[in-house]
């Protein structure tokens, strides 16, 4: 895949994701305005010349540069892409709806649903942006490692083939491989439910349960994947791919993972509370287990991990009764 030509792409989160994406695309070629809505933020990264709160230590290139203003972040910009979390989707794509021209298409590298609703992004992105070129950027991709400059493979979907190409171009090269979609109902489940199976990974392996625990959690949170996407209309090979059990299995078994930490931490027996105040960022899984229960119900689709985590964060159930619930489900077919 060749690169694509300069481009000046308004990117809305200067979170670690947004920034680490911020260089990845300035280190491609092109310019970048960096939008966040905190005004100090934006002044602290001025002065640094680095994200220090959320990417220490990674200098922000010439021609990133960061902005509070959408307006400013959208002058002369030929490409849109969000890496908010994803209780703010919603409100930036509101607030750009009166601001982006109907020429630009929107992607986001934002993992989760919208908390307010339970849909999938792109549902949400229609409601407030109505009618354009849509695209979702998902897979196994810690923003530490593509802000080193570390192999990185991801897929960019979206249901005109063109529009993903387009993206996948601004975003690939010789050490971040962009493949392409037309799946984004399956990319955008993958992304957010694996945050909530990652969860319950890192309860295991904080309780010692051991590797064996671990495998099987991942397998089997393979399988409520599937049967929760396909029953949204995705496609089942998806789900065997980067951004299905590529991006589960990073989120699952590296500590780089909050959501993984949060397991953890609450195996300790912190509080949700406690737990989200040490990590001290954005836990994806914590909304979207709530989201993910609701939809699970409401379509008839089994998944047990996923219900287990939703107990304890939401019905103060311990770890550990969680964990004997799991493991007294009655024998059953792997497959079916």
């Amino acid at each position: 895949m060749s690169q694509a030509s300069s481009a000046t792409v308004a990117l809305f989160g200067s979170g670690s994701w947004g920034t680490a994406l911020g260089i990845l695309l300035c280190r491609n070629g092109h310019h970048v305005r960096l939008w966040g809505h905190e005004a100090a933020q934006i002044e602290a990264l001025r002065r640094n010349g680095e994200n220090s709160q959320f990417l220490p230590g990674f200098p922000l290139p010439p021609e990133l540069m960061p902005t509070d203003s959408m307006d400013e972040a959208l002058d002369g910009a030929t490409d849109c892409l969000i890496a908010v979390p994803s209780h703010a989707f919603r409100p930036v794509a509101n607030a750009l709806s009166e601001r982006l021209p109907e020429r630009i298409g929107v992607a986001w590298a934002t993992k989760g649903l919208d908390p307010a609703t339970g849909q999938l992004l792109h549902a949400a992105a229609q409601e407030e942006l109505g009618a354009r070129q849509f695209a979702v950027v998902s897979g196994p991709s810690f923003a530490l490692e593509v802000a080193r400059g570390l192999p990185t493979a991801v897929t960019v979907a979206s249901s005109q083939a063109v529009f993903a190409e387009r993206i996948a171009r601004l975003l690939h090269c010789e050490r971040f491989r962009a493949y392409t979609s037309e799946d984004m109902v399956g990319v955008e489940v993958c992304g957010a439910a694996k945050n909530v199976l990652a969860i319950a990974t890192g309860i295991a392996d904080g309780l010692g349960f051991g590797a064996n625990t671990r495998a099987a959690l991942i397998t089997r949170g393979l399988a409520e994947l599937i049967r929760i996407g396909t029953a949204l209309g995705g496609r089942a090979e998806t789900f065997t791919g980067l951004a299905g059990v590529g991006d589960l299995v990073l989120t699952c078994t590296d500590n780089q993972s909050r959501n993984r930490r949060m397991g953890l931490a609450l195996a300790r027996g912190l509080s949700v509370t406690e737990a989200l105040a040490d990590i001290g960022q954005e836990v994806e899984g914590v909304v979207t287990a709530l989201s993910i229960h609701a939809m699970s119900e409401k379509l008839g689709v089994e998944m047990p991990i996923s219900e287990q985590v939703y107990r304890v964060l939401y019905e103060q159930v311990s770890p550990d009764q969680a964990t004997r619930a799991l493991l007294e489900r009655e024998p059953r077919p792997e497959i079916g």
